[in-house]
């Protein structure tokens, strides 16, 4: 019975995906929508038969934690109706709603995977609790970020949308974090989604109602699951649209605001002790180093001091963007990272050597770097393990990837090459 209503719901939702006029707008024809979705499904399955044959290893106890959870709410909802409903909203902490930022004790901490098991529950009603029935939902729903970040990247490299269609799918992190059951699909949902509205309404200079919606439903979607990209996302999203008003001097644009954005961030205490940003992602670093893991590494702890900021950078910028090292690697998971770190970098190389101009809008090509790279510094201060490091940058890798890919000419790679073959 269960792979019967499988293949029904495949059947369905591959018909379904072919129907959406959001996926019919990106060009590609029904049977490339349909293998895409399947890509994501086989991601999904692949990330709940690693949590259940690989979970202590690789420590992905949360996608079965969550189904199960997500079954005792489906339950709930037939016994105790109200409880289901008003239970979201429950705060067990006698702080109130204070620690924004926290990742303990803290109602906001809680309301990501809160809001999660919630979804998943309503998933069940339909697929009477078949964890793998609700793969194929939540791929069909998280399909519409990276769908949306390739109409705005196909957009930007109108020439590459064959190179641009690869690297949104085939980064081994993001499709494997953003498909399966986990808070990653819809957090990236959120971001591609609100990234396609704002890109769209610079380029058609109008922002109607449907825009403003979508932009609210998508700054509450990064709000719920991961609040400190939004407080990342908002300042770069400003400066881009300012930016594209004066793209000549965009680069300028940029870097003074960012430079402003580093005053207010360490000067912002003197005006109230509440706004001691230095001193919050130090306390957040602490939580994280609390909970120690296999994948765990030592390192310099922060201090609020600028002086601390700039000596730990280095060691930010490396557990972020380079690690895990090859020495690193403890099982497959680990392995697929250290790869496509390497993978990655031989890109970036190959970009800065075999670079080519092909942008017009640079004011968004500096809005995705600009984006990735305080990202980046933000996971780079605030955590010591690696596998966390992996899924939460793994939301963020397409956004400047996919410009660097499509930036670099391989035409003249591949002309290189053959030189040296038929010589």
């Amino acid at each position: 019975m269960e792979y019967l209503l499988f293949i029904l719901y495949l059947i369905l939702f591959a018909w379904l995906v072919t129907k959406v006029r959001f996926f019919k707008k990106t060009g590609l024809s029904p049977s490339q929508i349909i293998i895409l979705l399947l890509v994501k499904i086989m991601a999904g399955i692949f990330y709940g038969w690693i949590g259940t044959y690989y979970g202590g290893l690789a420590q992905m106890y949360d996608t079965w934690n969550y189904h199960s959870l997500s079954i005792h709410e489906y339950n709930l909802l037939f016994k105790d109706p109200a409880s289901y409903l008003a239970n979201l909203f429950h705060n067990p902490y006698d702080n109130g709603l204070n620690n924004f930022f926290s990742s303990s004790n803290s109602y906001w901490n809680d309301l990501k995977s809160n809001v999660f098991i919630k979804l998943l529950s309503v998933f069940n009603i339909f697929t009477f609790g078949n964890y793998y029935v609700n793969v194929i939902l939540y791929s069909f729903l998280t399909l519409f970020g990276p769908i949306a970040l390739f109409r705005v990247m196909s957009d930007a490299f109108p020439e590459k949308r064959t190179t641009v269609l690869l690297f949104t799918f085939i980064i081994p992190s993001f499709l494997f974090w953003t498909s399966g059951l986990g808070k990653e699909g819809l957090l990236f949902a959120g971001i591609g989604m609100l990234i396609y509205s704002v890109y769209f309404g610079l380029k058609e200079r109008k922002c109607g109602i449907i825009r403003i919606i979508n932009i609210i439903i998508c700054t509450l979607i990064i709000l719920t699951f991961r609040n400190f990209v939004l407080v990342l996302l908002i300042p770069a999203v400003l400066v881009w649209i300012i930016a594209n008003r004066r793209p000549e001097k965009a680069k300028l644009i940029f870097s003074v605001a960012y430079l402003f954005f580093a005053i207010i961030f360490f000067s912002a205490r003197y005006l109230s002790p509440s706004l001691d940003f230095p001193k919050a992602v130090v306390n957040k670093q602490k939580e994280f180093l609390q909970i120690v893991g296999a994948s765990s590494v030592p390192i310099t702890e922060l201090e609020p001091t600028v002086k601390s900021y700039i000596v730990n950078t280095p060691q930010a910028i490396s557990l972020s963007t380079l690690r895990p090292y090859m020495g690193d690697v403890k099982h497959i998971l680990s392995l697929a990272a250290a790869l496509e770190i390497s993978a990655i970098l031989i890109i970036f190389v190959l970009f800065l050597f075999f670079r080519k101009n092909g942008i017009e809008n640079k004011a968004f090509l500096l809005f995705c770097l600009f984006l990735s790279f305080s990202i980046l510094l933000s996971i780079g201060y605030s955590q010591s393990n690696l596998g966390a490091i992996v899924r939460y940058r793994s939301i963020i890798l397409p956004l400047f990837v996919i410009p660097f890919a499509a930036l670099t000419d391989w035409n003249r790679i591949t002309n290189i090459i053959k030189k040296y073959i038929y010589k």
